[in-house]
């Protein structure tokens, strides 16, 4: 398939079942998928499938210690993944969800070590764009919800914007039009009593301690 070839153009609000159903067979074949996010494109695999989610690590020329973060389309999703949900995951997970932000939970032990980096935790996203959504739905299991960029390099709101290595390696592209490039979600972790931000995306470190009644604190750093 050539590279022009593997561009499906999607619906963003309502897209096609067909495009779906097609893209849902690659994952379920252990493939990988190019989809929409609400910021930016998303390098998708089935989240269970261990040598698809490596993979992912290749395409991205990511390293292996630096974990791979999900995407589910249920709160209900979450059991499967975490070993347990803090109060400050469920209020933040009320305040903030769908989309937006990232929570990082303590990983039940059977989920694979090259998800998680070997870091013990995972992170969670509940996805929040339609076609994200319904591509999870049709899958029927969570899926990586990376950035379809090349490790270290700038996310990509348009399918033009993605690297040749990326669009080379990859299955399929669903194309939903220019996406809003903002900076991406905001990484939260809550396996600790003071919820540390990792990563300060679309949503303020202002808003995710109001959100939770607390002072600000614990911030390491701006998204790249």
């Amino acid at each position: 398939m050539t590279s022009r070839s593997k561009i499906q153009t999607v619906d963003p609000q309502f897209p096609d079942p067909d495009s779906i159903a097609a893209a849902v067979r690659i994952l379920q074949s252990g493939g990988t998928v190019v989809f929409p996010t609400r910021c930016l494109y998303g390098l998708g695999a089935d989240a269970h499938h261990t040598e698809a989610v490596a993979r992912i690590y290749d395409i991205k020329q990511r390293r292996r210690r630096k974990p791979i973060l999900i995407l589910v389309h249920e709160r209900e999703s979450l059991a499967r993944w975490a070993q347990t949900i803090p109060e400050t995951g469920h209020r933040l997970m009320d305040r903030f969800w769908p989309g937006r932000l990232t929570l990082i939970f303590d990983a039940r032990p059977e989920v694979s070590e090259v998800l998680t980096g070997g870091t013990g935790k995972i992170g969670i996203r509940l996805c929040g764009h339609p076609v994200a959504r319904a591509l999870i739905q049709g899958a029927g299991r969570a899926i990586t919800g990376t950035s379809a960029n090349l490790s270290g390099r700038p996310g990509c709101p348009t399918v033009s914007s993605l690297p040749p290595e990326i669009l080379a390696r990859t299955d399929l592209v669903l194309d939903a039009g220019p996406l809003s490039g903002e900076t991406g979600s905001t990484v939260v972790d809550v396996t600790e009593d003071a919820p540390k931000i990792l990563r300060e995306g679309v949503i303020s470190e202002a808003a995710v301690f109001t959100a939770l009644g607390r002072p600000p604190r614990n911030t390491v750093d701006k998204p790249a």
